[in-house]
């Protein structure tokens, strides 16, 4: 995914300032793909060089705030872009590898690493189902809200896989090692 496609989504769903979309992108969109303020601030400069959206002087109390909005042409591309076909991602994650490593040398300590990230997924999961709570009542879904809890629960599943797969670790590492 590219942050360009994820700040159009954003500005599909609502027209909206450069700080507005940083705040938004960080309750949504940056559970699924992180970015910095910098970064938001520069790919929205790209974006309407590219002629995918535009920026209007918004007055506030503050000084002058630039609100941006989506252009047809930046809804073209991420038509385009929803519409390509791309193999999954493969799983990186360096813990795979330290777990490979402490099954070849022996302990290490690596089991105080995965009751860190035992208790980080914990934690994200408990947000998960807060937000989903919150804002997924039973029986309310039309189709573009039925996609939005779609993908909600995609991170609800992720969260539980690892934390599945991080107490199956730490059982494994809390066993006596073989002399």
């Amino acid at each position: 995914m590219s942050l360009p496609h994820a700040l159009l989504t954003a500005l599909v769903e609502q027209p909206s300032s450069g700080s507005d979309l940083a705040v938004r992108f960080d309750r949504s969109i940056a559970y699924f793909w992180h970015a910095t303020h910098q970064q938001i601030y520069r790919e929205l400069a790209r974006m309407e060089e590219a002629g995918w959206i535009e920026s209007l002087p918004e007055e506030t109390t503050r000084g002058r705030k630039r609100a941006y909005r989506l252009l047809p042409a930046g809804r073209k591309e991420l038509k385009r872009w929803i519409a390509l076909s791309e193999e999954p991602a493969p799983l990186r994650d360096a813990l795979m590898v330290r777990l490979r490593a402490e099954a070849a040398v022996g302990p290490a300590g690596l089991v105080k690493e995965v009751r860190k990230r035992l208790q980080l997924h914990q934690d994200m999961l408990a947000r998960y189902q807060e937000i989903e709570q919150r804002d997924f009542p039973i029986g309310t879904e039309d189709r573009d809200v039925a996609l939005q809890h779609l993908v909600l629960h995609a991170g609800i599943q992720y969260e539980r896989y690892w934390i599945d797969l991080l107490l199956r670790a730490q059982a494994i590492l809390d066993a006596p090692a073989k002399d």
